[in-house]
Order: C-alpha cells, then structure tokens, then sequence
C-alpha cells in the first residue's frame, strides 16, 4: 500500500541495476513444508480463481552477480522480480506485482517488521484513488494482503511500503499496484521463512537499464 515514499537513494545510477544478474535453468521446489496449519486451510479453498503464473515469474534459482550480501532483498520493478541473495552467487528469484505508473517507488529501507495473514487499512489515498474501500479488511485469504507482509522502515519510521502476498495472483509480472510489491501466497510464506526483521531491502526504479 503507498503513502508516502521511502528514502530514495538510487535515482541517476546505473551501477546498481541489475544487468550483472544472469538467469539459471533451475527450479526451486515449491512445497508447503514451511506452511502452518492455518495456511493450509485458508489456502486449501482461497476465494479466488486459480492462476496459472508464467513460467519466467514462477520461483527459480538463478545466478546473481550483484555485490548485495545474502540474505538483501532485491526488487527489480522494471523486470517485475524480486531477489532473495543466497551465498554463493546465487539467489531465489520471485515474480512480483509492482506498482502502476505514478505509484511505483525505488530506495532502500529496512525490514522492520513480519506479520502472518495480516490485516489491511487502506490510506485516504488508496480510497480517494480507487473508491469505496472499507476502513478495516480482517486477515484471512481474501484480504488483499494475502498470507504474509513485510513492513518496510526508513529508520524508525514506517515507510507505509510493504512487500505481500496477494488475492489477485493473475497481475503477478504486472504493474497495478499502489506502490506494495506483491508475491503469490506461496510465494510469500516461502520468502517470509527466509527474511530477517532488519533485513535490508533494495528496490530499484524501472529503467531501461535494468534489464537481464
């Protein structure tokens, strides 16, 4: 959800695109081995149809030749991914929605917090921009947060940016959100069970540079 924007510090540099990062062939498992028994029954039946994600955005392991120490999150919101760094030059590479024209934000900031299934308060700008939103939306597979979030701080202050989950796994490898970096519920629990509260997280803008 977007209010306010992050610290912005990569405006201008190229150097931190992501053009050193080559795909690889290999797949990473998906299972619900790191699932709990709530997730397993709200995903069980999720209220929304089924969507059969490109194989390009679906979970992958991949060569990563960037300087980023493990455990960095990396968003390329040009490409529609997300990077999870591994040791090794490695990284798990996540297809993500990102935010529409006008919406979109880059800059770093920090995991400041976790949250399973949370809830959802739109903004006075998300209800002035897309119209009749209720105040309060409670936890659960139709929240349009999905199963996880992380909450992205600038210091000590919450940035309002968060990276989750989704009801709407149709857009992932789109641009329509409002700012939030959005990952299916698999997707999510998966990259939630590896991030770190304090975690540093880089998002960088579309570019014509950023490109793999």
């Amino acid at each position: 959800m977007r209010v306010r924007g992050a610290k912005i510090v990569l405006a201008g540099s190229a150097a931190l695109m992501l053009a050193g990062c080559v795909q690889g062939g290999q797949l990473s498992p998906s299972s619900d081995a790191g699932w709990s028994s709530r997730d397993r029954q709200l995903l069980a039946n999720p209220p929304y149809a089924r969507a059969s994600i490109p194989q390009e955005y679906q979970r992958h392991i991949v060569e990563y030749s960037r300087r980023e120490a493990p455990g960095t999150v990396v968003v390329d919101t040009g490409n529609k991914y997300l990077y999870y760094v591994l040791p090794q030059g490695k990284a798990i590479r996540y297809g993500v929605t990102v935010g529409e024209q006008g919406q979109s934000w880059s800059g770093v900031a920090k995991v400041g917090r976790k949250t399973e299934w949370p809830s959802w308060t739109p903004t006075e700008g998300e209800k002035v921009r897309l119209g009749n939103l209720p105040n309060y939306v409670a936890p659960g597979a139709a929240n349009p947060m999905g199963s996880r979030a992380l909450y992205l701080f600038d210091g000590s202050r919450d940035t309002q940016y968060r990276i989750h989950g989704t009801n709407q796994p149709e857009y992932i490898g789109q641009a329509i959100s409002s700012g939030c970096i959005r990952l299916t519920n698999e997707d999510v629990i998966d990259l939630y069970n590896r991030v770190r509260v304090g975690a540093t997280v880089v998002v960088l803008p579309a570019s014509r540079f950023s490109s793999l």
